[in-house]
């Protein structure tokens, strides 16, 4: 059964942490599917909470935060030791990974805890351990090919159904621009005549065959390809003329309109090509020329549910609302006050760098676009690890992010902090990470979907 398309319904009830939904192309928004209550979701309760930290070093952050010794420019940083910055090698840490993962029933709870700390790069590890996390793999292996076949053949109807050839494409947008009245050939824009309009030409008219629907789709389409040209430049995976990146983007471009078709009510948003790049690069790696064949549907099911935990960031509509982007930066605020009062004062009276002129763009692209690809690897696997929710451990991280060049920030004016905050510096992510975890967070909780 092919899912529908529905406009999706602001909840009423508190989000749950949803696991993985039962339909692709479908967002699910605090744990309710097309505005009702799903009762097949695998729900984890609050007392099941994974544990991520032995006392000794969960302590220790601890008391680095209470320390205030987190900046990078603080001398006491580079005496903290091994205490707090220990991890094991990457060939150890690789081996238990590929351990955990071979087993046939895989606890997830130990998968959580051991990647939050960091996946190896290289082979196929990372590409299966987050489809684990997202719950796009089950933890049974005996499931995989199953819940793997079912996935890419629903992936590939609703391709079918919603994504036009190319040439047929392109004839219908032509079409249509000229019975808008622009007549490529003569060059004349004349106005629309009434008695030329159906019912189904209406402007409001949303019907698939309606000229103003293939506009507005025709619209949202150019706007995709603007933005992939715009993703990771300096990356020949997704940028230049070879043909490995206009495969890539084709693909991408593919699994973003899609997206905004089965979702009219978000659409396209700008920057949705920026959290899309992370997970079509990680899936591209699998050594596995099966899972490498089905890239596409692959990528396209852990966006839906990637976006399903931030989706409340990407609709106007919700701004305001308690789970809209106004409120996330409020928590943001009150992050880094609960932590460290004297910046947060700082930024908030003295120089008025509030968090929409820096933490917008933070939040809503997942950091994506303030650190390098490579670091935005290392920081999503301890997001999708975290056991409370990926909202929740990033803004533990944008809060870090503040707390790690507090001494330039304190020095600094509004224009040189928010110069600053606009062009985040280069930084230790090994060392962030550990500062985010080690902050004392708010009673608010953040469950998502991922």
């Amino acid at each position: 059964m092919m899912p529908k398309i529905s406009k999706l319904n602001v909840p009423e009830k508190p989000r749950k942490l949803v696991v993985f939904p039962e339909r692709i192309g479908s967002l699910v928004i605090n744990g309710f599917h097309h505005g009702r209550e799903e009762s097949n979701y695998e729900e984890i309760e609050s007392g099941e909470e994974l544990q991520t930290f032995d006392l000794t070093r969960d302590f220790a952050l601890k008391q680095m935060i209470k320390d205030r010794c987190y900046d990078f420019d603080d001398e006491a940083y580079k005496n903290l030791g091994s205490v707090v910055l220990h991890s094991y090698n990457d060939d150890e840490k690789r081996s238990d990974l590929e351990y955990e993962i071979s087993r046939k029933e895989i606890n997830l709870e130990k998968l959580h805890r051991l990647a939050s700390s960091g996946i190896p790069d290289g082979g196929s590890l990372r590409a299966t351990i987050w489809k684990l996390l997202f719950g796009y793999l089950p933890s049974s292996q005996d499931l995989w090919e199953k819940e793997l076949n079912e996935s890419r053949l629903k992936y590939d109807k609703l391709k079918e159904e919603f994504l036009r050839k190319p040439s047929e494409f392109s004839w219908r947008k032509d079409k249509s621009m000229i019975l808008l009245g622009h007549d490529n050939c003569s060059g004349v824009i004349e106005p629309l005549k009434g008695y030329n309009i159906s019912k189904e030409d209406h402007p409001l008219s949303l019907g698939k065959t309606s000229i103003w629907h293939q506009y507005f789709e025709a619209k949202i389409s150019e706007q995709i390809d603007r933005d992939l040209q715009r993703t990771h430049p300096d990356l020949e995976f997704f940028s230049g003329d070879s043909s490995l990146s206009r495969k890539n983007k084709e693909s991408m471009r593919n699994i973003l309109l899609l997206f905004a078709k089965l979702n009219p009510a978000i659409s396209y948003v700008q920057g949705m090509n920026e959290v899309l790049a992370p997970l079509y690069y990680v899936f591209s790696t699998d050594n596995d020329e099966h899972n490498v064949a089905n890239l596409e549907a692959d990528t396209f099911s852990c966006f839906v549910i990637l976006m399903s935990s931030c989706v409340d960031h990407f609709c106007q509509q919700f701004d305001c609302g308690s789970f809209g982007i106004y409120s996330t930066l409020s928590k943001l605020s009150e992050l880094l006050k609960t932590n460290d009062e004297e910046l947060w004062h700082h930024l908030e009276f003295k120089t008025k760098v509030n968090p929409q002129f820096y933490a917008f763009r933070w939040i809503t692209l997942l950091l994506t676009q303030e650190f390098s690809l490579h670091h935005i690897l290392r920081i999503w696997d301890t997001l999708l690890s975290n056991p409370f929710g990926l909202q929740e451990m990033l803004l533990r991280i944008c809060c870090a992010m503040l707390m790690c060049v507090k001494s330039k920030l304190i020095r600094g004016d509004f224009v040189s902090n928010l110069k600053l905050l606009q062009h985040f510096p280069e930084v230790d992510v090994e060392h962030l990470l550990q500062v985010a975890r080690g902050m004392q967070n708010l009673d608010t909780s953040f469950h998502s979907t991922v």
